[in-house]
């Protein structure tokens, strides 16, 4: 009888990465500041959400659905036409549930498209991180956790959310894929919720008074117990009783 072999997380980042893990893979997206955070809200009270990599990808998808709701930026600045920016918190007083959502920005939606071909896919942020890990658990046996990253750069908010994704499958059982998981997940263990006010997202949110997302983003830790899924186009939730399966 042959030994299983364990299962393994890797820690990686940008959205030309999802290529490497499309076979055999999971993959979890992540942009806390803002696409994934802004999504989940979305999704989570009660919107269709469909992430869409590009501008010119937005009118063919609108064309499709019903008075949607157009939410995004792309380079900092929301597009001509648009309904609201990439925002979580404007997101989380709006009350037209009943329009279908199309999100884009800058780096998280274009990782969320990328990750199209794996064998699953998933978007997360720090509102669900645990039930993302408790979730993983028994059902995947290679996760690859990715950040979107911006200009270039693994930001802050993006290491600590992969790497306490990355932390928990390690203490259920499965071995850092390489060095570079080890090592984030070390730097972020134990860290305090604001540990990466100093990324420049953060920064930028500063310069264009755009601070009640950050405020959100730290208000709301770990607070929805459910997983969010790529079904063709759009993410979808998954019903809490199956994060406990």
């Amino acid at each position: 009888m042959k030994n299983r072999m364990p299962p393994t997380v890797v820690i990686d980042c940008f959205p030309e990465s999802a290529k490497k893990y499309r076979f055999g893979y999971a993959v979890v997206a992540v942009d806390v500041i803002r696409a994934t955070t802004t999504a989940v809200t979305a999704v989570s009270l009660g919107w269709r959400c469909f992430p869409t990599p590009s501008l010119e990808a937005v009118g063919p998808l609108a064309a499709r659905l019903d008075n949607p709701l157009l939410a995004g930026e792309m380079g900092g600045n929301m597009p001509y036409g648009f309904d609201m920016t990439n925002s979580p918190a404007e997101m989380a007083l709006r009350t037209d549930f009943q329009r279908p959502m199309i999100l884009l920005s800058t780096s998280g939606t274009s990782l969320i498209h990328a990750t199209r071909g794996c064998e699953a896919r998933y978007v997360a942020c720090l509102r669900n991180y645990s039930a993302q890990v408790r979730y993983l658990v028994g059902r995947h046996t290679e996760v690859a956790v990715i950040g979107a990253g911006g200009r270039g750069e693994f930001r802050e908010e993006d290491q600590m959310c992969c790497a306490w994704i990355a932390e928990g499958l390690i203490k259920a059982g499965y071995l850092p894929g390489n060095r570079n998981t080890e090592e984030l997940v070390q730097r972020w263990s134990g860290a305090p919720a604001d540990g990466f006010l100093g990324s420049k997202s953060v920064e930028y949110l500063r310069r264009s008074d755009q601070l009640r997302d950050l405020e959100y983003v730290l208000s709301h830790i770990d607070d929805i117990p459910a997983v969010f899924t790529l079904k063709d186009q759009e993410i979808v939730m998954i019903p809490v009783a199956q994060c406990h399966r």
